[in-house]
């Protein structure tokens, strides 16, 4: 195996790497190594194991796919869009069939957005067919997405196809040839696809919807479950909840076709793995963690999960356990193996062949870029295919690590801290919380570019998951609604103090930087501490919380609108946690980071908080790029960004 791929490895791991001899020196290749974007996203082996198809990036940032024939050491074919056009997505349809989503450069955006068609193309780039979107043969011009690929009939997937021009459009399910595009009908869902909420169905093993779920955002996003015991049994709900209430979300079911897996709150308070048995109504909890959120591990074989055997989760690190009693025990203890072999890394299947003989995975976590390895189980090796980011190797990257502190009311805080290397002691700090807020958290299982950039120039970095944080339990991300800019802010300043307190960080060096709900902390931080720090960052950040209300994507549905009326202060509190309206109490200087295309947080935003700084003549800095959004994607627009935000805070830390 290891000759046969000796090709694969030649043309996936050539890479720029970079030499650092001193601060002063590596400072600009530092930026640029962590602006690049990723070389190589994914890596699949076909279900015979004939061939491995990967995505890769080139120079001109456009993405591509190739297929290497295994055995022959051979590209047999490379894939590229059609001018600013990049492979987004595949998978194998069969060991000679693939199916691709692509993206492309719209308008004024840097950011390719997916075109919603699908590509099936043989392994060797032959008898390419769009089969569905606007440039499709049959016409149709509706969004399609894959819903199963139905490894029982290779040349066939199930599709569902929806109007995004209608408000509440139904969706309507598919069988598709994967040679053609002709499709069948296999009739209407009962539960809508509203805009801007979720809405999904899951399929048993021969690829009938045997569960859908939605949130209906005319009962205030009121979230449903439907099941049925076969495509003839009549629909009947198994779960119906608030919003923000207990719940179980399906992902999948089992061999038997009556066993959905899926992440419950319906027994815990921290979600954890369970199934529903259709048939009998029973919900059994497989397992939960009392601190934190779980994921399932399952077993796949000829693309269908055979069982669950087990679940990962992170609390102070990231970590695993497997369920006793499982059928397929040898894939099991490879897994285990894998996971003790590459221990407090993520270590996840991407694909595998029929039998599970070969098996692709990705590893990786915030202080190691992710690797792809193939895994022979006949012959006991585990091969490295490509690095992910290979020209970091050179580079001395700063440590994450998980810490918990107590916020001034006794509740404990998980945060992630990554310190430059050398003695953690009396260092310059950035507080960096994360956007969101409610859903997303920080964590070891991804590196975070800013956190390391920051760090690498000297910096402490904080990234705490307050109350209102996902990832902790649905009690926890509860606790912050309409507390944006008060019992959150104070979770993240009593992380500063408690780091302050150890001696990790100097108290007269510290500043603030956020994006997204974290550029809003990021001001509404030196509003409510106005000693505390002595510089903020504001990128893409929520300054005015009435005009979250009225300007953006969230309020253009009703989905988005109960939502911001859930979480954002009332009343006279919106006043007082919005930034905008408390410029008066800021004490240090401003940054301010906008994308001129953000349809998230638009740019009035960044444009009030400016129009007050300078009514009242106060310092701040202004940087906005045309062509980005929410967040910046550009390699050159991050190098830039990065550069002007070390200078400032070097100039009010230093």
């Amino acid at each position: 195996m290891k000759a046969r791929l000796s090709l694969l490895k030649t043309i996936m791991l050539g890479s720029l790497a970079f030499s650092c001899t001193s601060y002063a020196d590596v400072q600009q290749p530092i930026i640029e190594s962590y602006a690049k974007h990723a070389q190589y996203l994914d890596i699949k082996i076909s279900p015979e194991g004939t061939y491995l198809a990967s995505t890769s990036r080139s120079e001109d940032g456009l993405i591509s796919l190739t297929v290497l024939d295994i055995k022959k050491q051979e590209v047999v074919s490379i894939t590229r869009g059609r001018g600013k056009e990049s492979v987004s997505t595949f998978n194998w349809l069969n060991d000679d069939r693939l199916l691709l989503t692509m993206a492309r450069e719209v308008g004024s955006f840097e950011q390719p957005l997916p075109t919603g068609e699908l590509i099936a193309m043989n392994a060797d780039g032959s008898d390419s067919t769009i089969l569905t979107g606007w440039r499709s043969e049959s016409g149709d011009k509706r969004f399609s997405q894959i819903v199963d690929y139905l490894p029982s009939d290779p040349d066939a997937v199930v599709v569902y196809s929806v109007d995004l021009t209608a408000r509440e459009p139904y969706l309507d399910l598919y069988k598709m040839k994967v040679s053609n595009g002709r499709k069948s009908g296999m009739g209407r869902m009962p539960l809508r696809r509203y805009a801007g909420s979720g809405a999904g169905v899951i399929t048993g093993t021969n690829g009938n919807v045997l569960a859908m779920f939605n949130s209906d955002p005319n009962e205030d996003n009121k979230q449903t479950l439907i099941v049925r015991s076969s495509p003839e049994s009549d629909w009947y709900t198994a779960y119906e909840a608030g919003a923000y209430d207990p719940f179980f979300q399906p992902l999948v079911f089992l061999a038997d076709n009556k066993t959905l897996v899926g992440l419950s709150t319906i027994e815990t308070d921290t979600q954890a793995l369970a199934t529903f048995n259709v048939d009998t109504k029973k919900h059994t909890v497989l397992y939960a963690h009392d601190k934190v959120d779980v994921s399932p591990i399952v077993h796949v074989q000829n693309g269908q999960v055979r069982e669950v055997q087990g679940a990962s989760f992170e609390y102070l690190g990231i970590d695993s356990v497997f369920l006793e009693g499982v059928q397929y025990s040898e894939d099991q203890k490879i897994l285990a193996s894998l996971t003790n072999t590459f221990k407090g890394q993520m270590v996840q299947a991407t694909s595998s062949t029929n039998d599970t003989n070969q098996v692709i995975f990705r590893v990786g976590n915030a202080n190691n870029p992710t690797v792809f390895y193939l895994f022979d189980k006949s012959a006991r090796k585990l091969v490295k295919l490509a690095e992910t980011r290979p020209w970091l190797k050179d580079l001395t990257i700063p440590k994450s690590q998980l810490i918990t502190y107590k916020a001034r009311d006794g509740q404990e805080i998980s945060a992630v801290l990554t310190l430059p290397d050398g003695k953690p002691k009396n260092l310059p700090f950035v507080l960096l919380p994360h956007g969101g807020p409610h859903g997303p958290y920080d964590s070891l299982s991804g590196m975070d570019s800013d956190a390391k950039v920051l760090a690498s120039h000297g910096y402490a970095v904080l990234q705490p998951n307050f109350r209102g944080s996902g990832g902790y339990g649905l009690p926890f991300e509860k606790s912050g609604f309409r507390k944006w800019g008060t019992t959150m802010i104070d979770d993240m300043t009593d992380g500063t103090m408690h780091l302050v307190k150890q001696g990790i960080v100097d108290k007269d060096r510290m500043c603030v930087y956020g994006g997204s709900y974290g550029g809003y902390a990021a001001l509404q931080s030196v509003i409510r501490e106005p000693d505390l720090y002595q510089c903020t960052i504001g990128f893409v950040g929520v300054y005015d919380l009435d005009i979250m209300l009225e300007k953006g994507d969230i309020p253009e549905n009703q989905a988005g609108i109960n939502y911001l009326n859930q979480v954002l202060p009332t009343g006279g509190e919106r006043d007082l946690q919005s930034p905008v309206k408390n410029v008066s109490k800021i004490k240090v200087p401003v940054f301010i980071i906008q994308g001129e295309e953000d349809v998230r947080v638009p740019k009035e935003h960044a444009f009030a908080l400016r129009a007050e700084l300078e009514k009242r003549n106060m310092p701040y800095e202004w940087m906005m790029k045309s062509g980005e959004g929410h967040g910046f994607y550009k390699p050159e627009n991050n190098v830039e960004r990065w550069d002007a935000m070390i200078k400032f805070l070097d100039k009010h830390t230093q």
